[in-house]
């Protein structure tokens, strides 16, 4: 993090705090959350995890050289070690983080982006927008994080404070204007985003989704930690269209404005039309309200116009022509997100993330209103996951797609044929064909092979993913190269 020490005092001037014991007046020299990490003159925060708490880890930090510990129950520490007591070293950690690399966020604009979907699209078409306009933009996201031509790849969607704010130094240190990212709802829940406020915060959607033990317990609280954004924003833009608009926005504290179809949004989209070229999908609409502009997207569905309606509406507030959005919007590419690869003028090839029922079931419906001739539907379930999605995603593709062909994802510590017997059993509630072929390679070679005029055939599940996890290692599989090879094997 870095070399220079930073009082103590001045790490902590934004919270509410108890000094329990020691001086305020030392030089802290990294501030760390990992006990691993911790080392002379160190402020360690305990921090309670999923897996272990940090209070657990006080005498292992105070050992290595940790002259400072941010707790939230008290502890037993010596008596030349600080020890500050906090309500929430969660919300802690992010001010002091903040704080220890020079609060960078206020050095650039920062826009938020949170939903149940479209977050990931969104940034890039953003990212695209302002690029194309002059501007340097920084990227964190659930793909990666973007630095100039640093692709580092993300393991979450929202990292945790210390390394928001440490890609933030890099970025600004770097020449950034602006830097877009995608603020899950776990990463507002647990103030991975906190210690600095929002230019821009994003509400793309909501749907009932990460509901479970290690998540949200309900919707309610799923909406509630979304909600939170537009606490922490300037200038909130939210989809009018959303059934919960009224909750989502219920106690904002930033000014709002609005896009989506409806009339009352301030920025509408009208007359939507889908374009369809060989080998390629699209939309055209125009946008109306705050601005007037015809826009056309390579990328198929309605969800493209929401996507790049939410761009929209954040670069209008930057220097930005309306060529500028146009030619940005024409050439806006998402890895692994309704990803078109070129391999025929006859039919429509494209890589797709989706990777759970409704996602999926979203996506087929999209793609039949093109009307192919055949809609095929390529996918594996991963392993060591809830089997009562592979019934799912089966019985969506039998009763959508014309053609499923089943395969296999990432079985990790199971039986590939095991989870394609979990898939038929929900294809066979239907009256779908299917064909199943294990090894993903052929199955991708045997949709190439046996298309059809007019077809679309989508690989669903993978997305942006480069591997294949099995037993607990990764190996390489990136579906751009295994199409690249089919093709060049003939």
């Amino acid at each position: 993090m870095g070399s220079r020490g930073i009082l103590l005092r001045t790490l902590l001037e934004d919270l509410e705090y108890r000094c329990c014991q020691g001086d305020l007046d030392i030089q802290i020299m990294d501030v760390v959350n990992d006990s691993r990490k911790a080392g002379p003159g160190s402020l360690f925060l305990c921090i309670h995890g999923a897996v272990s708490d940090g209070h657990d880890y006080v005498d292992q930090v105070v050992e290595k050289g940790a002259c400072a510990l941010v707790v939230e129950h008290p502890v037993q520490a010596p008596g030349d070690v600080t020890v500050i007591q906090v309500s929430d070293s969660r919300y802690a950690m992010a001010c002091i983080a903040a704080c220890w690399f020079g609060h960078p966020a206020r050095e650039m604009k920062t826009i938020g982006i949170t939903g149940t979907k479209g977050k990931t699209t969104a940034t890039y078409m953003i990212r695209s927008i302002l690029e194309n306009a002059g501007y340097r933009v920084g990227l964190i996201g659930t793909i990666e994080t973007i630095i100039g031509d640093r692709h580092i790849p993300a393991s979450h969607t929202t990292p945790e404070s210390i390394e928001v704010q440490q890609r933030f130094r890099e970025m600004a240190d770097y020449g950034c204007d602006c830097v877009v990212m995608e603020v899950s709802s776990q990463g507002l829940m647990l103030h991975r985003t906190a210690g600095f406020v929002f230019d821009y915060g994003i509400f793309t959607n909501i749907e009932p989704d990460h509901i479970g033990p290690n998540e949200h317990t309900s919707f309610e609280h799923y909406l509630s930690c979304k909600s939170m954004l537009l606490r922490q924003c300037r200038r909130g833009i939210v989809n009018r269209d959303d059934e919960h608009f009224e909750q989502m926005i219920e106690g904002h504290t930033c000014s709002l404005e609005t896009y989506g179809f409806s009339e009352d949004a301030d920025l509408r989209a009208v007359d939507p039309r889908l374009i369809s070229r060989p080998g390629q999908l699209g939309i055209a609409y125009r946008v109306q309200g705050l601005l007037d502009l015809p826009v056309e997207i390579d990328i198929p569905g309605k969800f493209s116009i929401y996507n790049s309606l939410t761009a929209i509406a954040v670069c209008r507030h930057f220097h930005v022509s309306r060529d500028d959005i146009l030619r940005a919007l024409r050439c806006a590419k998402v890895k692994g997100r309704v990803e078109m690869v070129p391999v025929s003028d006859a039919f429509t090839l494209m890589i797709d993330y989706a990777h759970n029922a409704m996602a999926l079931k979203s996506l087929l419906i999209t793609l039949r209103e093109y009307r192919p001739a055949r809609l095929v539907c390529l996918f594996g379930c991963g392993g060591n996951r809830s089997r009562a999605r592979r019934f799912e995603m089966g019985e969506v593709s039998g009763e959508l797609a014309d053609l499923t062909i089943i395969t296999s994802d990432n079985p990790r510590d199971e039986d590939p044929q095991a989870i394609i017997d979990d898939i038929k059993q929900g294809i066979k509630k239907t009256r779908g064909e299917y064909v199943e072929i294990k090894d993903r390679k052929e199955a991708i070679a045997y949709a190439i092979h046996h298309g059809q005029p007019g077809d679309i055939i989508i690989l669903a599940g993978k997305g942006h993913e480069d591997y294949q996890e099995i037993k607990g290692k990764k190996y390489p599989m990136d579906e751009r190269v295994l199409i690249r090879e089919i093709l060049e094997e003939g």
